[in-house]
């Protein structure tokens, strides 16, 4: 079953339900309880292997160096049992074990890559949701379908909307697919859910100059800042605390900038461009999620995501 979602920008007064923002939906996929297949656990226990192999083979060099030295600063509390940097027998706090981690994960940027809309390592959900499985000691069922949820987002925001041409980094699909994925990992509501989504947008929305220019040491920070982003997201969202609403339609949100670009306004009358048409997004079941091919060096081979039937499907957004 393929069901259509338009999204536009709303003005502040129009107050769209919540159940009606894109932000919402995600975390209603992210809190279903629908299991996955054996082949997308074959998958992800690839993914994760492929995603070690390449930090190992970087860990020597500068970026990820400076990240571990920074994580080592932040031990875990008594809270949690905290989680594994690449490199070292130390525990760190789950979200400079996410910020390590990831940058050891895409300095050389030899794991998996999916290329639709946008581009994006899907790979790179793994450092968050991973380091918040440890310091909760997590099963290794409930990381599995945790991944899967931040593949699941992450590749289905790229088939649909294009940061790139828009001069927003692509990362910003990472925060709220790492979000979905750690709020699929601890078994949280929708509502939790949907505000550590909006939390995670809202920080890791950024220009596209890292990869722009003189390349500096912060592309391979990019998308592990996303990461970390996520974990205090949902940290912050499980303390109660609360997101930018509607993100992605209002008036001054992600959409927005997209359609108007960041002079618009829609409080005073003005003239402006006609606005190109609005995107939307459909539905498609998870057991049909394209495959991500290894970058060149990659351990892993080539493999299809499954095809398989299941007595439930989770939606999925992508362009129409």
């Amino acid at each position: 079953m393929v069901k259509l979602n338009h999204v536009r920008v709303y003005k502040s007064e129009e107050n769209l339900p919540r159940e009606d923002q894109l932000a919402h939906k995600i975390a209603v996929v992210a809190a279903d309880a629908v299991e996955v297949t054996p082949e997308v656990t074959e998958m992800v226990i690839n993914r994760v292997i492929d995603n070690a192999s390449v930090a190992i083979a970087s860990l020597n060099r500068g970026p990820i160096v400076a990240a571990r030295a920074q994580a080592l600063t932040h031990a875990p509390t008594t809270n949690g049992k905290g989680a594994g940097v690449f490199g070292i027998t130390d525990r760190v706090s789950p979200e400079w074990a996410a910020w390590a981690n990831g940058v050891a994960v895409r300095e050389l940027d030899y794991h998996d890559t999916f290329l639709a809309a946008d581009y994006s390592h899907p790979g790179d959900n793994i450092p968050p949701i991973l380091a918040v499985g440890q310091h909760v000691g997590a099963s290794g069922k409930d990381l599995i379908r945790g991944i899967a949820t931040g593949y699941e987002i992450q590749v289905n925001l790229v088939k649909a909307i294009c940061l790139h041409k828009h001069k927003i980094d692509h990362v910003a699909h990472l925060g709220p697919s790492a979000a979905a994925g750690i709020g699929t990992l601890l078994g949280l509501d929708v509502e939790t859910i949907f505000q550590s989504v909006g939390q995670a947008l809202h920080t890791t929305t950024a220009t596209r100059q890292s990869r722009k220019g003189e390349i500096s040491t912060w592309k391979a920070h990019a998308p592990a800042f996303a990461g970390k982003m996520a974990v205090e997201a949902v940290d912050r969202s499980m303390r109660g605390q609360t997101s930018p609403v509607p993100i992605y339609e209002g008036e001054d949100g992600v959409i927005a900038w997209m359609l108007d670009g960041p002079d618009a306004t829609y409080d005073v009358p003005c003239p402006r461009p006609a606005k190109p048409s609005a995107p939307s997004w459909t539905h498609t079941p998870r057991n049909t999620l394209p495959n991500t091919r290894p970058r060149p060096g990659s351990t892993s081979p080539a493999s299809s995501m499954p095809s398989t039937p299941r007595q439930r499907t989770r939606p999925t957004w992508r362009r129409s």
